[in-house]
């Protein structure tokens, strides 16, 4: 009799530490989905905060700690860039702002190496220096947005090399070292920020003599440039 109570006691034992290994399995799945939003804490919150002050739409403490002021940064990025606006960095509004966790796989990725980010450098310091920043970001987005397209070459040199595709490339400007606001650009443009909306062409209106470039329709205006599908 007491043989058997051992067995049974022994054998829920074992079946606490299965749930419990599950439940934990579970939790720590899940946490890989987790969503920064008002009261969270952490690196992604801090991330969240560096690159919101760094485009305007933060004016906080970059402390970790996601309050109110936070809260409605994200919100208007959110508003800004066509996202949902709901004041929680989801997965679509983490991959706008260019933040992957450590088990997202994206095209970003596997092009932020060096020598990319500087060509894309050069190409922005090249065709945008001195426009506001978030143009520049919207240059270098045309570029990632042309390297997805089917219609164009599927790598940023290829891209940005293509005859006849940039004016910076064509008077040698592509040449000039990159100042740390186009390098930065490069950086943002290639993680996935896109204050283009999806544009795979721009011109400046004041010096474009392209009628055709005029047809294509627009989807912001930033700066001097008009960016356009």
């Amino acid at each position: 009799m007491l043989k058997n109570k051992k067995k049974i006691i022994i054998g829920m034992i074992g079946l606490i530490v299965i749930a419990i290994t599950i439940v934990a399995l579970f939790f720590e799945n899940q946490s890989v989905e987790t969503l920064s939003k008002y009261g969270s804490r952490g690196n992604e919150v801090t991330q969240i905060q560096t690159k919101l002050k760094r485009w305007g739409y933060y004016s906080g403490n970059v402390d970790g700690i996601y309050g109110t002021q936070t809260l409605n940064a994200v919100k208007y990025f959110q508003r800004k860039n066509g996202l949902t606006v709901d004041g929680i960095a989801g997965p679509a509004t983490l991959k706008a702002m260019g933040i992957y966790n450590s088990s997202s796989t994206s095209t970003g990725s596997s092009l932020s190496n060096s020598s990319n980010v500087n060509l894309l450098a050069k190409l922005i310091y090249g065709e945008a220096r001195g426009e506001p920043y978030t143009g520049q970001v919207a240059v270098g987005a045309v570029v990632m947005n042309r390297v997805k397209s089917s219609s164009f070459p599927n790598s940023i040199s290829g891209v940005i090399y293509q005859s006849g595709a940039f004016d910076a490339v064509r008077d040698g400007q592509i040449n000039l070292a990159a100042d740390t606001t186009a390098k930065k650009a490069a950086q943002d443009a290639i993680n996935g920020w896109d204050p283009s909306y999806g544009a795979i062409y721009y011109f400046n209106p004041s010096t474009a003599t392209n009628k055709w470039i005029w047809s294509r329709p627009m989807t912001v205006t930033i700066g001097r440039h008009r960016f356009c599908k």
